[in-house]
């Protein structure tokens, strides 16, 4: 039997993440994550165990993803494939909707604390 349900998330009541990002909605195979980031932060590199899609919705990242990496503005989109090595470095004041699959939040996948070094 097909799944009918609807779910909508009110964003002022979403949950947030320890390492900034706001927990939008998450369904089965994949879930949805804002980022507001500013202008300087850099990450660490790190793999995760989900592939993630972003659109830059303002400001300027550049991800990196091994040995290359791309600046993404407003109105660009980002893959990050599953277990690559990424980090990301925000030039300037950044928001950004991710989608990732499986669901990051799911299992713990998200938690800084899980993070794979390579």
């Amino acid at each position: 039997m097909a799944d009918n349900s609807v779910k909508k998330i009110d964003s002022s009541a979403s949950p947030t993440g320890e390492m900034g990002q706001t927990y939008l909605v998450s369904g089965t195979s994949v879930a949805m994550r804002l980022w507001s980031e500013p202008a300087g932060t850099e990450g660490e590199p790190h793999t995760r165990p989900y592939e993630t899609v972003g659109y830059v919705v303002s400001g300027k990242v550049e991800v990196h993803v091994a040995d290359s990496v791309v600046t993404c503005g407003a109105g660009d989109s980002y893959l990050v494939p599953e277990g690559a090595e990424r980090r990301y470095k925000i030039t300037e004041d950044l928001t950004a909707v991710e989608a990732t699959s499986p669901p990051a939040r799911v299992n713990d996948r998200d938690d800084a604390s899980s993070k794979q070094h390579a």
